[in-house]
């Protein structure tokens, strides 16, 4: 069994470090270094002006070959784009190329979306440092997550300061409330994370949800500090997100749900304030998990 971020376990369930769901694989990891080769035209992106930005797959050392990629979760390449305060985020698709490229659009500020927000196109309404993450699983591969850094020119905003939890987030008059296993976000335990949606106050049952991306829900995750990347797809349990995922280090996370509902995808955003488990808080937060574990087989 393995997981998106490319680790093979020996049973099911889910991965304890990304909170992946482990799926079936039957071969081997082909021992290829990939890297995603990026160019932007013209190379200084700028505020408010067109420009395009292209990934390339590569092999390391048959830079001349290309390279297949697998379909995960509907698209070649998930691009999440944020500023690195971490107070911008999106999440896009570049488009193949013939020439096995994949594109991104960048828009002037007066043109429109052609094919809707979340799609190929993009733009910077402020100036300053972007980390983008291409997530992407090459044939014949593990999985990839390539940390690509860009600069923007023009008039940037004030940095976002986060320092403590928000753990409740909306979008329209869409809720979603985070509740965590023991109380806390720690590390040196597999997290446990229900999230509970609301609509206008009253509970939804997220199976009613439409799919989005061939999921429930998608949950990326990002560390302020080195710009950890976690992306999580959601189980459902009792009519909620369940979620899992493993914190390497202390400190602050951002996070983003999407889901779609009439149409329309929402992504509400969180502030994670992740602290160094002590040997109470990992007790705690592995007897928590192994209750809902329990609670699991009961429905």
């Amino acid at each position: 069994m393995n997981c998106e971020k490319g680790k093979t376990y020996d049973k099911e369930g889910t991965c304890p470090v990304c909170g992946m769901k482990l799926e079936h694989f039957d071969g081997v990891d082909n021992g290829l270094t990939y890297k995603m080769e990026f160019a932007a035209a013209p190379a200084q992106v700028e505020t408010g002006k067109a420009a395009v930005l292209t990934f390339t797959p590569k092999v390391a050392g048959k830079e001349s070959e290309a390279v297949a990629l697998d379909v995960q979760h509907e698209k070649k390449i998930h691009l999440i784009v944020v500023s690195n305060d971490l107070s911008y985020f999106e999440h896009i698709h570049p488009d193949y190329q013939a020439d096995g490229s994949y594109k991104i659009i960048v828009l002037e500020n007066n043109k429109s979306y052609s094919n809707g927000p979340g799609k190929n196109e993009t733009r910077f309404a402020n100036g300053g440092d972007y980390t983008l993450f291409a997530d992407y699983l090459p044939s014949g591969g593990s999985h990839q997550v390539e940390k690509i850094a860009v600069n923007v020119k023009g008039t940037t905003r004030t940095p976002v300061t986060y320092n403590a939890n928000k753990l409740t987030g909306t979008s329209d008059n869409f809720t979603v409330n985070l509740q965590t296993t023991g109380g806390k976000l720690i590390t040196g335990a597999q997290m446990h994370i229900a999230g509970e949606l609301t609509q206008n106050g009253k509970a939804v049952d997220v199976n009613t949800l439409e799919n989005y991306l061939g999921a429930k829900a998608h949950m990326v995750v990002v560390s302020l500090n080195d710009k950890e990347y976690l992306h999580v797809h959601p189980d459902v349990s009792v009519g909620k997100f369940d979620l899992h995922t493993t914190f390497k280090k202390p400190g602050i996370y951002r996070g983003w749900i999407q889901f779609q509902s009439a149409g329309k995808v929402h992504t509400v955003d969180f502030v994670m304030d992740v602290k160094e488990g002590t040997a109470d808080d990992i007790k705690k937060a592995t007897e928590g998990h192994d209750e809902k574990e329990a609670g699991h087989e009961e429905h």
